[in-house]
């Protein structure tokens, strides 16, 4: 059996994207290192985060064929969710596709959605 235990970020800089998704997520930094860190919180796959020469952020909206996935966040409070997103460094993506959920961009470019948790079921 093949079981998923972290997904990884490619970046310019590693510490402000720790600093960002630990905040933002509430996980705790579970290794770093030069060019590297691993997040989390014990209770299921990390986000990893890697320095990559050269990195070039993905494309919002994806004209240029740059961006090949997303995080989904469940989000109680959207509002205040993309709030605290924006304080910590987050850039609302523009333009936005929908009414149901928020696009940012974390400090590196990567895109993710704030969507309402209760459709997580």
């Amino acid at each position: 059996m093949t079981a998923l235990k972290m997904i990884t970020l490619d970046c310019a800089e590693v510490p402000p994207l720790t600093k960002f998704w630990s905040a933002l997520l509430g996980w705790q930094v579970l290794a770093e290192g030069e060019g590297y860190a691993m997040l989390g919180d014990g209770s299921g796959p990390a986000l990893g985060l890697g320095a990559v020469p050269g990195y070039q952020p993905p494309g919002w909206p994806n004209e240029n064929g740059s961006k090949q996935f997303h995080l989904d966040l469940a989000s109680e409070d959207i509002a205040a969710d993309e709030q605290r997103a924006l304080a910590l460094g987050a850039t609302l993506a523009d333009p936005q596709p929908g009414d149901t959920w928020r696009v940012l961009l974390d400090p590196a470019g990567h895109p993710f959605c704030l969507t309402d948790a209760a459709n997580w079921g």
